[in-house]
């Protein structure tokens, strides 16, 4: 069981944020739906609250609120896309080399449902919610950047 405690505070805020990262990246590929997609990403956390018991590291993760590097993403010229994956792919060096296989596999899957909930939260183009697609092509890609930052996918070798 891997806690807080086993982080140190920059190393914590790595893993805390990375899903508010990912969350982020996918409202950022796409204009339009903001609401609804931010409302969609503070569901899958509430959700995840309420599953307590299931994995301590994700329960210390819901404890801690996670937040934006306002100036990392300035540094980086906007791009919340590079900030983003460099991000992740630090949550997960650290989270590999501190937690079990299955809280990191858990780590995966939460990450993947929060950018998956937001890109699902509103259909991108058509007319007063008639036509338009569930995710758009820009939403797809900001997925798959995520998902590659991420690594394998859980139980992939198994």
């Amino acid at each position: 069981m891997t806690r807080k405690a086993d982080f140190n505070a920059e190393e914590w805020s790595r893993v805390v944020d990375g899903p508010l990262y990912a969350g982020m990246r996918v409202i950022a590929a796409e204009r339009g739906g903001t609401l609804r997609e931010t409302v969609a990403m503070s569901r899958v956390y509430q959700e995840a609250r309420q599953r307590r018991g299931a994995n301590a590291l994700l329960d210390e993760l819901m404890k801690s609120p996670p937040s934006i590097d306002a100036d990392r993403i300035r540094d980086a010229g906007g791009d919340i896309a590079a900030v983003t994956v460099q991000h992740l792919r630090d949550a997960m060096a650290i989270l590999e080399a501190k937690a079990t296989p299955a809280e990191v596999d858990d780590y995966k899957v939460f990450v993947m449902t929060v950018a998956q909930a937001v890109a699902s939260a509103h259909k991108e183009g058509g007319f007063l919610g008639i036509g338009g697609t569930p995710i758009s092509d820009a939403e797809n890609q900001a997925l798959d950047e995520i998902s590659g930052a991420l690594g394998a996918p859980p139980d992939a070798g198994t």
